[in-house]
């Protein structure tokens, strides 16, 4: 099988002797980015438009970076300026964009955008242990869309472990991490999530997060009992994924064992209420669904009478 090669940023690192300052070069692994990925094509096409808005310090705190780009029109150049252009190369950057690598780390997102599989899992626990490196005190934000250790069709690829070792390392940091759900959450990607700082879990309005019990890798030509091993390890996987679920979403081993009995999908409503997030990223929406009017308030100004029985 093909080896995944993740792409590396060069940073200079100041030497802590006491000898006149001087830098070495470090290369940080990132993650392997799937270009396929909607967040990454959005700020790919933003990065070539306009890199310089990238390196910006958001204006509102509450919010976690970059994820204003979904709805900011001024990246885009105005119908008044498209007139007056001589070509279209004029709004063209006038130097090579930054890499995603490089803004996503730049913003201190840590982006989880493919399985659990050993190669993205030593890359993410890496760039954790960077950025608490750099700034202990400063927030480090965990961008999820992911399918856990299993693929879309529910094949395993990956050991539980996987998603335990990230959830240790976000346990061991002394930095506080917010947790943004912008695709799927299934699995142990979904216990990432909801081992976020409380209070600071979030997810779009329409991701998806599903938990699910933990599957028996494919068992081969092995004898009987190398399987009964492999079964029992996995349900002690279960039980430790229930008792991490119960602790983080406030609901009782019972509730989440019985959830977890089949996949229990959830919308971004559906997770807040079993308290995998703590908020919904709707950008403005609930104030529109707010002011809708019922059902019943549209019959009433459309003149229809409804008669009961």
């Amino acid at each position: 099988m093909a080896s995944i090669r993740s792409p590396c940023m060069r940073m200079p690192i100041a030497s802590s002797t006491s000898s006149p300052r001087r830098t070495v070069s470090a290369s940080i692994p990132m993650p392997p980015i799937d270009p396929r990925d909607p967040f990454l094509r959005k700020l790919a096409s933003v990065a070539a438009s306009s890199p310089e808005t990238l390196l910006q310090p958001s204006k509102n705190s509450d919010i976690p970076p970059y994820l204003d780009l979904f709805d900011t029109p001024k990246l885009m150049a105005t119908p008044a300026q498209v007139e007056r252009s001589v070509s279209y190369s004029e709004h063209r950057p006038r130097k090579p964009p930054p890499d995603l690598p490089s803004l996503l780390l730049h913003g201190r997102i840590v982006y989880i955008g493919m399985p659990l599989v050993p190669a993205v899992t030593e890359l993410v626990i890496a760039e954790l242990m960077y950025l608490q490196w750099m700034d202990p005190k400063d927030t480090i934000y965990l961008y999820i869309n992911s399918t856990g250790t299993t693929r879309d069709d529910g094949e395993t690829v990956g050991m539980e472990t996987e998603g335990f070792a990230i959830y240790d390392a976000m346990m061991q940091l002394k930095n506080e991490i917010q947790t943004v759900a912008v695709g799927a959450s299934i699995g142990q990607a979904c216990l990432l999530l909801a081992a976020g700082k409380k209070g600071k879990r979030f997810m779009m309005p329409h991701a998806k997060a599903m938990i699910q019990q933990p599957r028996v890798p494919s068992s081969g030509l092995m004898p009987a009992s190398d399987v009964l091993i492999r079964a029992n390890e996995v349900i002690k996987n279960r039980d430790i994924l229930v008792k991490l679920l119960a602790r983080h979403t406030g609901n009782s081993i019972e509730t989440v064992a019985k959830a977890m009995r089949r996949p229990f999908y959830m919308d971004s409503t559906k997770a807040q209420e079993f308290g995998v997030i703590d908020k919904i990223l709707w950008r403005g929406q609930e104030n529109i669904m707010a002011e809708a009017a019922s059902p019943e308030e549209w019959d009433r100004r459309a003149g229809i009478k409804v008669v009961d029985g």
